[in-house]
C-alpha cells in the first residue's frame, strides 16, 4: 500500500490508550466540568459523553455552548501523572514502524489529542524520530474555529498542507467515524484494530466484525502496511 502521505492516529492505533490513559483523561475531563462549570459529577458525565457523540470531541461542546477556552479545558485534562509508566505500545507495531520509516512517503501523527501528551506518549513510545511532522488538536482550527476529526474540511486541509491531494494519503485509525470522513474526501483508508478489545471499544469495533464500505483495509498491526 504506497503512499505519498501516511496520516497515523494515535490512541489506539499505535499504542493502548485504553488501559494507560482514557479513563485518566475522562476522569480529568469530569472534573474540569463540575470544577469550572459547576455540574455534579453524574451530570458532567453525561455532558461530557454527549458533547462526544454529538462533535466527535467534548472540547467541541464546551467551548460552542459554555465559553469554555479549549487550551485550558486540554492542560487540565491531560495532566496524567505518571503517564509514562503506563504507556504500552506493541513491539512488533513499533519494529514495523521502523521499517515503514525506510519507506517512500511521509510519515504524519494525526490525532485529536493535545501536542504535550502527544509528545509524552511518543516519548514513552520511543517512536517520535519516525514521524516527519506531528498534527495536534491545537492544529485543527479554520478561521478560528475548533476542526478536530472527522472535520472533512480539517482533513483536506491538511493534505493541502503537505501538498498532496486526498488520493495520496492513507488514515490508519482506530475510530471509523474518522475513516468515513477520510474516506468522503478521497482519503484512503485502514482500520487499525489491535487495541479495540480494550475498555471502552464498541461491539462493532471488535475485531472480526466485518469490514464497512469505507474502509479500504483493516488491519491487526502495523506490520500488515508493509504487506503490499
Amino acid at each position: 500500500m504506497r503512499a505519498k502521505v501516511w496520516f497515523f492516529d494515535l490512541d489506539n492505533t499505535l499504542h493502548d490508550a485504553s488501559s494507560s490513559s482514557y479513563a485518566a483523561i475522562n476522569e480529568g475531563m469530569t472534573g474540569y466540568i463540575v470544577e469550572q462549570l459547576g455540574f455534579t459529577p453524574a451530570e458532567a458525565g453525561v455532558l461530557r459523553q454527549r458533547y462526544w457523540q454529538r462533535y466527535g470531541a467534548t472540547l467541541l461542546g464546551l467551548v460552542r455552548h459554555h465559553g469554555v477556552i479549549g487550551e485550558h479545558f486540554l492542560h487540565h485534562a491531560h495532566r496524567l501523572p505518571g503517564l509514562e509508566e503506563r504507556v504500552a505500545g506493541h513491539a512488533h507495531d513499533l519494529h514495523a514502524l521502523r521499517r515503514l520509516a525506510r519507506l517512500p512517503g511521509r510519515r504524519c501523527i494525526l490525532t485529536n489529542a493535545p501536542a504535550a501528551y502527544t509528545a509524552r506518549v511518543l516519548g514513552a513510545l520511543g517512536i517520535a524520530a519516525l514521524f516527519d511532522d506531528v498534527i495536534a488538536i491545537e492544529d485543527m482550527r479554520m478561521f478560528g474555529q475548533w476542526r478536530p476529526k472527522p472535520d472533512g474540511r480539517m482533513l483536506r486541509r491538511m493534505a493541502a498542507r503537505l501538498r498532496v491531494p486526498p488520493r495520496d494519503c492513507v488514515l490508519v485509525e482506530d475510530t471509523l467515524e474518522h475513516q468515513k470522513a477520510a474516506r468522503r474526501i478521497g482519503m484512503r483508508t485502514v482500520w487499525m484494530q489491535r487495541w479495540l478489545r480494550g475498555p471502552g471499544a464498541k461491539p462493532h469495533q471488535a475485531p472480526g466484525s466485518g469490514r464497512p464500505s469505507y474502509v479500504g483495509r483493516r488491519i491487526r498491526g502495523i506490520a500488515q502496511l508493509l504487506r503490499g
